[in-house]
């Protein structure tokens, strides 16, 4: 088999597609190069720094040697895998199982290759009990693999302790021990703490990498080696990428383009970025994505501490089901969205449309035709029918779905984030908005030290019934 390639397809956006009101003209292109340069070279030199790891993370050998090590320990008799964790420590773990696994993997021996897989990245309480009822009696045969660094975050720490209790009170400490996987910080944090006193089996979150950027690591390596996916074809990959997105030529460098064009579009009323699917496999990376790009570029200060409220809005979309949910809004209402389709050339599985009923000959027209023609018809038409109305589109083209095109695309992604950030002159590796919602949980659980919040929150919380209807 020929090597997977993933490449950007951005002739859509240009003015001789969609106009110069709308379109990027080829001046602005060439402008767009020259103010892209400096921050391609920042990125490779924060990289050389060791200040951004993640992009080291596709040759780190000594993860993927220890990833494997623990599921070659935890394999035998292990029917169930369970992720605990959210947001970076979950989305990344579901985009991979979604895209490389069957979409009957978990209900079908025949078409899974290891144990069935759960990730939770919620508290929703009748979630978890239908859960439990279900596991409670299948302790011995699941593995638990709870993911955070700190090990302080309220929702991953309360799913632990749901779990931990369970396991302590039907299969005892010596239970608890063998069932656990910690994916937490090398050294510190309480979930460390807890690892060590008890004995269990850990993994590292690499120091530096945030949630967002974590899925290369052990974060998401285990539950994919777990479920049969080939995590040396997805990090090679990502190396892959990386050989091209370190280009400093523009031209020839697809996450500068990306990041480039992107921020144009911003600045010239077009805040929504949209990303569309024309694959279900593919459809969990848009979930991966949207974390990825708002918390990195979503920031109230620039670098230099001015106020400036920068960042563009991801929205999900899936083809074909967003046809009849979304495109008439994308078609008919503002012109303020950039599109991102996902296409895949080659589904390495068909299915035939049959003969059309004989008191229906109308739909004669699709009988014998290949389900994936239809696909790929139905993207073409909807590209169609928005560069119709001047709004810009771009495609990122995947040769078939495999590791390496999912390596490819995360790391992609990845670094035309970076390069986002650099364009925007913000720090795309932090989240400081995200701490005060977290301190306001934390006072409203009765978190001590924290009852002057919980205080502050008391008319937040309080119904004023004249405004209930």
């Amino acid at each position: 088999m020929s090597e997977t390639n993933v490449s950007l397809y951005y002739k859509n956006v240009m003015a001789e597609t969609i106009g110069s009101e709308h379109g990027i003209t080829q001046e602005q292109l060439e402008q767009l190069d020259k103010e892209t340069l400096p921050a391609i070279v920042e990125c490779n030199r924060q990289r050389q720094a060791g200040q951004i790891p993640y992009r080291d993370l596709p040759y780190k050998e000594d993860y993927a040697k220890d990833v494997k090590a623990v599921a070659k320990e935890i394999q035998a008799g292990c029917e169930n895998f369970v992720v605990l964790g959210i947001g970076g420590s979950a989305l990344g773990n579901i985009a991979l199982q979604t895209a490389l696994n069957p979409y009957m993997y978990n209900m079908d021996e025949k078409q899974r290759r290891g144990p069935c897989l759960f990730v939770f990245d919620n508290v929703d309480p009748m979630q978890l009990a239908s859960f439990l009822s279900w596991i409670e009696n299948k302790l011995d045969k699941t593995i638990f693999n709870v993911i955070s660094k700190s090990g302080r975050t309220a929702e991953t720490a309360s799913q632990f302790m749901a779990i931990s209790q369970l396991l302590l009170d039907k299969l005892g400490e010596d239970g608890f021990r063998k069932q656990v996987v910690a994916t937490t910080d090398a050294k510190e944090g309480t979930l460390r703490k807890i690892a060590d006193q008890s004995g269990l089996r850990t993994l590292e979150v690499p120091d530096g990498v945030g949630g967002r950027f974590s899925v290369l690591s052990p974060v998401g390596l285990l539950s994919a080696e777990m479920c049969g996916i080939d995590i040396d074809a997805l990090l090679s990959g990502a190396a892959k990428m990386d050989n091209t997105v370190n280009k400093e030529d523009f031209f020839s460098n697809p996450a500068a383009i990306n990041a480039a064009i992107n921020r144009h579009f911003y600045n010239r009323g077009k805040p929504i970025s949209v990303m569309m699917p024309y694959s279900y496999a593919l459809k969990d990376l848009s979930d991966w994505y949207r974390q990825l790009w708002a918390e990195s570029l979503g920031k109230t200060k620039d670098l230099q501490g001015n106020d400036v409220f920068v960042g563009p809005t991801p929205v999900k979309a899936l083809g074909t089901t967003d046809q009849h949910s979304q495109v008439q809004l994308y078609r008919e209402g503002p012109n303020d969205k950039l599109f991102t389709f996902l296409q895949v050339k080659d589904f390495q599985q068909e299915v035939i449309i049959g003969d059309a009923p004989d008191v229906a000959p109308e739909l004669g027209y699709l009988a014998g035709q290949k389900m994936s023609k239809l696909l790929n018809s139905e993207k073409l038409a909807t590209e169609y029918a928005l560069l119709h109305d001047k709004r810009p589109c771009m495609t990122v083209l995947f040769d078939r779905i495999d590791a390496s095109a999912i390596g490819q695309f995360i790391y992609l992604f990845e670094v035309t984030t970076s390069i986002a950030g650099l364009l925007f002159g913000i720090n795309a590796y932090d989240q400081p908005a995200v701490e005060l919602g977290k301190e306001a949980t934390f006072a409203l659980m009765g978190r001590p030290g924290f009852e002057e919040l919980a205080d502050k929150i008391k008319p937040v919380a309080q119904i004023d019934e004249q405004y209930v209807v």
